[in-house]
């Protein structure tokens, strides 16, 4: 095979120029042309520059004997920053991913235990979630400097939550939605959960007539936005998306709905995931 007249530190040069699912495609190829493919020097070019900060920032400290494995490890989610991030890369790409917990996001009165409630979560991968208990003024925020994400990149911010039993209040009006980058911010409308049915819709009329006129005329022409289940069994809602171009800038997203004056509770906030799009 011609491939195999290739010098190997030659051959490695040129696969660490592709991606880590075109390494991982071409390891079977042959076995002389897989100890290329799996080389250190390969896998590092596909790992963040930054690598080893990130590393050492780990809860848990990471054994590997080589780089590929090292990356393989680092596609599965891992705390960092004492437990209040995730970070991973995507296996196809390399491209980084973040969860950032509730407790990394600037909820309004968050602090106060009469609107919200810290609390461990089982199915949480932080220690705790932020769970609303009755407010009005509905405000989270999350920040993230640019240059922690990947490059030339376009990303997706998603906020993770799950409704309790007795949630309430969340379907009256769309929440307004942001992700602001420099000066360029991109904005929509979201519902916290489904529309109720029509015999929840008749209990609902207890509530003001300001509050039914405010959703019929709320943000109007925008496409409204609805959760959507996840694989890991909460539900997500977009923000909105932003390209990365590799700058020092930072990052705002934002939910917000401080329109209607009626109560809402039941909502479990554990955080919120930015995640390169899919093509």
């Amino acid at each position: 095979m011609i491939l195999d007249l290739i010098p190997d530190d030659c051959f490695a040069h040129i696969l660490s120029l592709t991606s880590p699912i075109d390494a991982f495609r071409i390891s079977f190829v042959s076995s002389i042309i897989r100890v290329s493919a799996n080389s250190d020097h390969v896998w590092e070019k596909f790992l963040p520059s930054d690598y080893q900060d990130i590393l050492s920032k780990l809860l848990h400290p990471l054994v590997y004997s080589s780089k590929k494995e090292l990356f393989l490890r680092l596609c599965n989610p891992h705390l960092i920053d004492g437990g209040n991030k995730t970070f991973s890369l995507e296996k196809s790409s390399g491209k980084i991913r973040y969860v950032l917990s509730a407790r990394e996001l600037n909820i309004t009165w968050a602090e106060n235990p009469l609107f919200w409630t810290w609390k461990p979560f089982p199915a949480s991968r932080f220690f705790e979630v932020a769970e609303l208990r009755t407010i009005w003024w509905l405000e989270i925020q999350g920040r993230i400097n640019s240059r922690m994400l990947s490059p030339r990149t376009v990303y997706e911010a998603y906020l993770i939550v799950k409704l309790v039993d007795r949630a309430y209040g969340l379907d009256l009006l769309p929440s307004k939605v942001s992700v602001e980058v420099g000066n360029v911010k991109s904005e929509g409308t979201a519902y916290l959960r489904q529309h109720e049915s029509k015999k929840q819709c008749l209990e609902t009329n207890r509530f003001s007539n300001q509050s039914e006129v405010l959703r019929s005329m709320a943000y109007r022409g925008i496409e409204e936005r609805v959760p959507s289940k996840r694989e890991d069994g909460w539900l997500e809602i977009e923000l909105g998306n932003f390209y990365n171009h590799g700058g020092d800038v930072e990052v705002k997203m934002c939910l917000k709905e401080v329109t209607g004056t009626h109560l809402k509770g039941g909502l479990v906030v554990e955080g919120i995931e930015l995640r390169p799009k899919q093509s």
